[in-house]
């Protein structure tokens, strides 16, 4: 089963998770107090430079007579819908710039570059994810509706075939993203028959306009050259697909990412809030440019803990944050992004498989544990430190 009592689960008591929380606000405190112009000019430059990077890429792919001028048009075309889609989309729906009071750069008003409907997935990612992480029945992201990632789902055996759902979704990864955001949409506004008609009318015009864009006016554009446009445009966004869906699962799904079952919002403190987040996410190491790459996603456990901050400034939250989990001895999961891949692959694979098929237990497995793996007397008060210290001592014991 997931974990039901995190406080349990982390080796803390009650004064601690508290005392946790108030370290944390501050940090956020200190970020919104120095937010400036600095970090305005970040988000005007990034726009820019997208922008710029989308426009000659076009040209590229468009003059150019030889292979490789289409191959690097369409890489720069894919390079420039991804920043679109993570650094500027995501971050911007999240409201990150939304204290510049720029209406142009506002998640009220900004509708980004791929199928879903800004704000449709303003609801089903800032509210039902980020306020829900990875708490089962209730996250749909946990999956998206069609992956098993843990055993706390029952298995079906329509999950035989997930691994090659998986490669499907990882293709369409925007239609997948503006199907659950149309989804959610419908539950929030069921039983309002008129709206949810509205909420899918909004979905289809969206659909219709991007498509429009990128497989008839933009290629028609190029003439007799058309197919080569259009070639490219369907790279470019199946290259923008993939590199999302690695950056999101890679920071939801490997190892170390915990479940948690709905029994952890009865009454959930802010320092419970925030332990869960810290707890339920991944990071991948990066450098400069493969954070600006991933839309500063690598710092998946900084967003998670403080969705609503400026993305340039996840890195040095990141420090303060790694000070916190030492502190309290709590894990802080990042590894490369190939390791965190490679764990999240295992996960999908071998959860395609009913639990008989399996050897852990699922309180104690890699992908699905709870607080009960520590009944064995490594839990709370028996354990010689904290959460990191205790599941430390467990594998060197399991070895």
């Amino acid at each position: 089963m997931a974990i039901a009592d995190i406080a349990a689960y982390a080796h803390l008591n009650e004064a601690e998770i508290e005392a946790l929380g108030h370290e944390l606000d501050a940090i956020r405190r200190d970020v919104e107090e120095s937010r400036g112009e600095r970090d305005a000019a970040y988000i005007r430059r990034t726009i820019k430079f997208q922008r710029t990077l989308d426009v000659a890429a076009r040209l590229v792919i468009g003059c150019s007579r030889s292979r490789t001028g289409w191959a690097v048009g369409t890489a720069a075309l894919a390079y420039a819908k991804s920043i679109e889609n993570m650094e500027i989309g995501h971050n911007v729906g999240h409201g990150q710039w939304d204290w510049m009071n720029d209406p142009e750069i506002h998640s009220s008003t900004w509708e980004w570059d791929m199928v879903g409907v800004s704000s449709q997935w303003r609801y089903s990612h800032n509210y039902r994810h980020h306020m829900y992480s990875n708490v089962v029945g209730v996250d749909d992201d946990l999956g998206f509706g069609v992956i098993r990632m843990t055993r706390d789902q029952e298995w079906k055996p329509e999950h035989l075939f997930q691994p090659l759902r998986n490669l499907l979704l990882a293709s369409i990864f925007e239609w997948g993203i503006g199907l659950h955001g149309i989804h959610s949409e419908r539950d929030r506004l069921t039983p309002d028959h008129a709206k949810v008609v509205e909420a899918r009318k909004a979905f289809a015009a969206k659909i219709a306009r991007q498509s429009l864009k990128d497989y008839v006016l933009v290629p028609a554009l190029s003439r007799s050259r058309w197919r080569r446009t259009l070639g490219a445009n369907v790279t470019a966004n199946l290259l923008r697909n993939f590199w999302a869906y690695a950056v999101i699962f890679c920071g939801h799904f490997p190892d170390g990412a915990e479940k948690f079952t709905a029994d952890v919002l009865d009454n959930e403190t802010k320092g419970e809030w925030y332990l869960r987040q810290m707890l339920g996410a991944a990071n991948f190491n990066a450098g400069p440019l493969m954070a600006f790459s991933s839309g500063n996603l690598c710092y998946q456990i900084e967003h998670h803990l403080f969705p609503d901050l400026p993305s340039n400034r996840l890195a040095q939250i990141a420090v303060r944050v790694r000070e916190v989990c030492d502190k309290y001895d709590l894990p802080y999961t990042s590894s490369s992004l190939a390791r965190q891949y490679f764990l999240v692959l295992r996960t999908i694979h071998k959860l395609a498989l009913p639990d008989r098929f399996l050897v852990a237990t699922s309180d104690d497995a890699p992908e699905t544990a709870s607080e009960r793996k520590f009944l064995d007397g490594a839990g709370p008060g028996k354990s010689p430190g904290g959460l990191r210290t205790a599941l430390r001592e467990r594998g060197r014991k399991r070895r």
